[in-house]
């Protein structure tokens, strides 16, 4: 059923006159004529009758209307569902407790009017995030591709903000009592993050951190959830981990892990937000803002290789 015909119906119907109802859609009275007129021929009923001050409903008319008027706010509730501006704005993270769902989090905060939708795809794939920017089904994903060569022409990608790293052990392990690290105090003790998945960017972050400071990274093993690492990690003298410091990781008390900053060079994540390239959702420019305030990281800052490069890019491309 043409929903067209269905809004000049019911815009007749509440005004009583052609004349107004054309006016406000912004079409010929001839042109609402005709669409009522089909209307009637597919019911098979006639919905108006024509009087001296207009249009008056039938019977037919007035049982037909709320149903009508019904669809009609239906449809409008679904295109202002997808039209950017109108909707929740939909950022991509890689979890609920991560640096990124942090950061936004404080966001909102101080933006409470923003309506703002926090969604993880739960893909190891970037390019996977990059499809679903391009087709619209998220407005934004704090992804990294490595390359950005491969990205389509109608997206782009922004640095986001560097997570500085710290090192996650329990009670038992000889660098507990730290109170800050260099990467070079880290070599020789095993550091475990299970589940690092090939073709990833934490992936391809974790091999450069390896081989730049000669660490012992062991990805073996399945990630059987944060709560099996950190019974670990309490249980253990010898295994320790990285996390980012805006990561959110709860345990018991009884575990008595220790968090410890590792700096000189501090040790950073490096991550960036995809969105499109024209046409982005308008509540992205704050938040887009909002990561251009955060604070700095002690100096001096490792980065992997191919951050180094994305951000000689994108400041190439600004100062043109």
């Amino acid at each position: 059923m043409d929903t067209e015909a269905l809004r000049s119906f019911v815009r007749a119907a509440e005004l009583g006159r052609l004349r107004q109802a054309a006016d406000e859609l912004g079409m010929t009275q001839q042109g609402v004529s005709k669409r009522i007129a089909a209307l009637e021929r597919a019911l098979e009923v006639r919905l108006f009758t024509r009087t001296a001050r207009g249009v008056e409903l039938t019977l037919d008319g007035q049982a037909f209307l709320p149903h009508a008027r019904s669809i009609v706010a239906g449809v409008e509730r679904a295109v202002a569902a997808v039209r950017p501006g109108s909707r929740a704005l939909r950022i991509d993270v890689l979890g609920l407790r991560s640096a990124q769902a942090v950061v936004l989090h404080d966001y909102w905060r101080s933006h409470p009017e923003t309506d703002l939708d926090v969604v993880t795809l739960r893909v190891s794939d970037p390019r996977v995030a990059v499809a679903a920017v391009e087709t619209g089904d998220i407005d934004a994903s704090f992804r990294t591709v490595t390359d950005p060569a491969v990205l389509p022409a109608d997206v782009r990608m922004i640095p986001a903000f560097d997570s500085p790293l710290e090192l996650l052990v329990g009670p038992g392990h000889p660098l507990a009592s730290a109170r800050r690290l260099t990467p070079t105090e880290l070599r020789k003790h095993r550091i475990w993050v299970p589940g690092i998945e090939p073709g990833s960017e934490w992936a391809e972050f974790y091999d450069q951190l390896a081989t730049d400071f000669d660490l012992r990274i062991d990805a073996a093993g399945p990630h059987f959830g944060d709560e099996v690492l950190l019974d670990t990690l309490a249980d253990s003298s010898d295994v320790a981990t990285l996390v980012g410091a805006r990561d959110r990781y709860i345990w018991p008390p009884t575990h008595d892990l220790r968090r410890i900053p590792v700096e000189n060079p501090t040790l950073a994540y490096p991550l960036s937000l995809i969105l499109p390239r024209t046409n982005p959702h308008p509540g992205l420019r704050r938040v887009v803002a909002h990561l251009g305030s955060l604070a700095g990281l002690p100096e001096p800052v490792w980065l992997p290789s191919w951050a180094t490069e994305q951000r000689r890019g994108h400041t190439a491309s600004r100062s043109r």
